[in-house]
């Protein structure tokens, strides 16, 4: 939850505020268009709020500016401004390293998916990765490394992104190939390597190269949230995408999703459920790493900010953040003929060991309907 927050009261005493009950009535009086109301609002939430506090106020902080973007009109500028400003890999790197050490989400979905994969490959000779949403490829070296141990077969990734704004919309997901090449050379693994910049409910079979012959692998990590649903066009291009998976027919396809209720199209609704998802986030950020830690606040602000203020100020085709719950991405992904396989118990048993041994206590893993639940003080 949010509350808590200060700042100096009368006679040098503490003033607490509750910057979450705050923040839903200014988010009340953006949506009425009552700009007095909520501009004296966002001056209370600011004057107790900084990016440099405790988690309760880093998110307000950061919730604030979405809504003053909104009110402003400006959210899609300003959105559009940050996702253009180039990132480097290494920056990136680095904030995602201390959220694989700090946190066991990402780490335990690759650590499961590439031994499922190794399990299957066996003594194949060829295998096929095709990754929606590869960015920057970080998932691959562990692969590649644990290959080059076993006797390596071919290994074909095929990475695919989203274009970027600009004059080359194919240069983030081609670089991650070269760094990719680089590193198979490096432990000898056989690699070749397709990248694939365009819309995903644009991508035709054929693009794909699809080989029989080889172990056929379809990634899909917490990536297709971006995609646009039936809220702005009617042919959904989550279900284009599943039912292009369903014609590879992948001998597995790993899919991990951000479990989220804040794509609700009535903006009260949607603030409640960004402000309830990310309040988790940054109270784990506060619980676990330093206030002063660099890579704790590009996350903050470069990564779950950037995403908060898409969800808050941006509407229609720019707001690109849309996550739905695991059940109603069941669903979807039923009606593509996508038939669920249990996890292997003896991956489970040491996923559970890693994270009871490694992580915070209040980090939660569970299983529902053959879905791998990860969490934070019970919120999945």
């Amino acid at each position: 939850g949010g509350g808590g927050g200060g700042g100096g009261g009368q006679n040098g005493k503490r003033e607490v505020v509750d910057l979450r009950s705050l923040l839903i009535h200014c988010a009340q009086a953006v949506a009425a268009d009552d700009r007095r109301c909520a501009g004296q609002l966002l001056k209370q939430i600011m004057e107790h709020s900084t990016p440099f506090g405790d988690g309760n106020q880093r998110l307000a902080h950061c919730f604030a500016n979405g809504l003053e973007a909104r009110l402003a009109g400006t959210g899609s500028q300003i959105y559009k401004g940050i996702v253009s400003k180039p990132r480097s890999a290494a920056a990136v790197l680095k904030a995602h390293q201390l959220y694989l050490a700090c946190c066991p989400f990402r780490k335990l979905s690759y650590f499961i998916t590439n031994k499922t994969i190794r399990d299957l490959v066996g003594n194949s000779q060829r295998v096929h990765v095709i990754d929606f949403g590869i960015l920057y490829g970080f998932q691959w070296p562990t692969l590649i490394h644990r290959f080059s141990k076993y006797g390596s077969p071919m290994l074909r990734i095929t990475g695919i992104e989203f274009p970027q704004p600009g004059f080359r919309p194919a240069q983030r997901v081609e670089e991650t190939g070269l760094r990719l090449a680089a590193y198979a050379k490096q432990f000898g693994v056989p690699f070749e390597y397709k990248a694939i910049a365009k819309k995903w409910d644009a991508i035709k079979l054929e693009d794909l190269d699809i080989d029989r012959d080889e172990i056929i692998v379809v990634n899909c990590l917490y990536r297709a949230e971006n995609l646009h649903d039936e809220s702005v066009k009617v042919e959904s291009c989550r279900d284009a995408v599943l039912d292009l998976i369903g014609k590879i027919k992948p001998d597995l396809f790993v899919f991990g999703i951000v479990n989220g209720a804040y794509n609700a199209p009535f903006f009260v609704t949607r603030f409640r459920e960004a402000l309830f998802h990310f309040s988790s986030i940054f109270d784990m950020l506060e619980t676990i790493v330093p206030r002063e830690d660099e890579e704790r606040m590009f996350l903050e602000t470069d990564v779950f900010g950037r995403e908060a203020l898409n969800v808050i100020a941006c509407e229609g085709w720019e707001r690109v953040e849309r996550p739905e719950t695991y059940k109603q991405w069941h669903v979807r992904a039923t009606r593509a003929g996508l038939v669920q396989v249990p996890f292997d118990p003896s991956i489970m048993k040491t996923s559970l060991y890693k994270v009871q041994r490694f992580y915070h206590k209040d980090f939660v893993i569970d299983q529902d309907n053959r879905w791998l639940l990860q969490g934070w003080k019970g919120r999945t």
